[in-house]
């Protein structure tokens, strides 16, 4: 068995860099690690690591998650792999916790994450001292140890996960119709417990995840909100982020009626800086 840890990356250098940092921490070091780059300028460059490191380039446009993932587990050569979102720092612990958890479970397994501060985690840091300040996720509750089933395939999360690489190459990967920002992840919940892939919440361990700049709604990405919600629908006939579709109706920004959704304009940067937030999610 081996561990393949993965992520992708587009202009964000430093959270990537300590993301390195933490895997090079890890009690148990990973077998790889696959980054692939979306376009990132300069180009992603790592230095020396204890373990192997490969960067992929995908030339495509935006912001191509679902793509970005698939090109990563293409390129993996582990049995197992441990998807990490680049802002993700990821605990000592967490690589053998999630080998082995899938070396005794086929399933897809969310670790649990603690947001940072704008000031956490910006230069050097301590492990005790990143989980006094980090704050769990208001929604998504997770055991204090060991794993527990969870049933609603919405509240997969891409941040943090696992899978047996045979597994995620039966789901058909992410599903890279869903172009851009947004719904990716949750069609891949629907499509593993459509399958009947158990979605386990893993405690005890997981990663912490560094600030960045947040929007609420996220209007920069309105259009590849709007496409994917659309796909998302006809596929599952339930809307996919509900909170940031209401907003985006109530603000005027898109219509709905029934099964269709029209969008009305598009923000302007005003619009759009309005809607910046300070928040730790």
């Amino acid at each position: 068995m081996s561990l393949s840890v993965l992520t992708i990356v587009k202009n964000r250098s430093a959270h990537l860099a300590q993301l390195v940092e933490g895997l090079r921490r890890s009690d148990v070091l990973p077998d790889e690690l696959v980054i692939v780059d979306m376009g990132s300028a300069p180009t992603v460059s790592i230095g020396e690591t204890p373990f192997p490191v490969r960067v992929v380039q995908l030339d495509l446009p935006g912001l191509p998650l679902a793509a970005g993932r698939n090109a990563a587990a293409q390129a993996a050569i582990g049995t197992d792999l441990l998807f990490l979102d680049v802002d993700c720092i990821p605990m000592r612990t967490l690589t053998d916790a999630m080998a082995n958890a899938l070396k005794k479970q086929d399933a897809l397994i969310c670790a649990e994450v603690l947001y940072l501060g704008p000031d956490d985690a910006r230069g050097t840091w301590l492990e005790d001292d990143l989980q006094q300040r980090g704050v769990q996720h208001p929604v998504r509750a997770f055991p204090k140890s060991g794993l527990r089933k969870e049933e609603n395939a919405g509240l997969f999360w891409s941040l943090v996960f696992g899978i047996r690489r045979m597994s995620f190459f039966d789901l058909r990967g992410f599903d890279d119709a869903f172009t851009g920002y947004g719904a990716e992840d949750t069609d891949f919940g629907f499509r593993a417990k459509q399958e009947k892939l158990p979605l386990l919440f893993m405690g005890g361990t997981g990663a912490f995840h560094q600030h960045h700049d947040s929007f609420d709604p996220p209007l920069q990405h309105l259009d590849d909100i709007v496409r994917n919600a659309m796909l998302f629908h006809k596929r599952w006939k339930i809307w996919p982020m509900e909170g940031w579709l209401e907003a985006f109706e109530k603000a005027g920004f898109i219509a709905r009626e029934g099964e269709i959704l029209t969008l009305i304009r598009r923000p302007d940067p005003d619009e759009i800086e309005r809607a910046r937030v300070v928040t730790a999610w």
